[in-house]
């Protein structure tokens, strides 16, 4: 188990520091609540095992060869994460009671499912860097190679999941202190402003 050690840290480390997909998880939950966004938690985390995957088993190596399909990925990437984003900050803000209300509040604006969390990975510019810097590192080039990438898949997968859970946690204490509309509107769009800049910042990494 001591070469994973690391890996545990790296996966540790990549899946609780704010990214695109951590906020949108964040802002889900402010809204429909943890239990409602755990679907996007599960697809999400499984997207992003699945990418891990898919680069260790052979992608990575056409991604490094064809640079401009890397460059392609990434604008794609960039254009709809800034779209989600400023739907986000123009989405009609309503008030989340702390009690009865509450529920029926948190229907409004868009959801998210268990594939729309999923595919939200695959537009993803920080997973896919974060695959590529996996399989560069730790799956290695020996006979076991194929097999050291499917244990690094499951393990991120299993590393994830109670990281994103932390930031629906958090997005659901959050929206407590939203007990009026304008309040509501605020911290919408201080989360598609997060989203933004955390979306765009991966041109400088």
């Amino acid at each position: 188990m001591n070469p994973f050690l690391p890996f545990i840290l790296f996966a540790f480390v990549a899946s609780i520091t704010p990214g695109p997909t951590n906020i949108l998880v964040l802002t889900n939950s402010s809204r429909h609540g943890v239990l409602a966004v755990m679907p996007i938690v599960l697809g999400a985390c499984a997207g992003a095992a699945l990418i891990v995957l898919l680069v260790g088993m052979g992608l990575g190596d056409v991604l490094g060869r064809y640079r401009a399909v890397q460059t392609v990925m990434l604008w794609i990437g960039i254009a709809w994460l800034t779209y989600l984003a400023w739907q986000i900050f123009n989405s009609p803000a309503t008030a989340i009671e702390p009690q009865g209300p509450a529920l029926s509040a948190r229907k409004t604006g868009p959801r998210l499912g268990m594939l729309g969390g999923a595919s939200l990975q695959l537009v993803n510019p920080k997973t896919w860097m974060m695959a590529l810097a996996v399989v560069s590192v730790f799956a290695g080039t020996d006979a076991d190679r194929t097999a050291r990438v499917i244990y690094l898949s499951l393990a991120f997968f299993l590393i994830s999941i109670p990281c994103m859970s932390v930031w629906a946690w958090l997005g659901a204490s959050a929206a407590k202190f939203c007990t009026s509309a304008s309040s509501m509107q605020r911290f919408n769009q201080a989360m598609a402003l997060l989203l933004l800049a955390s979306t765009w910042l991966t041109l400088l990494v």
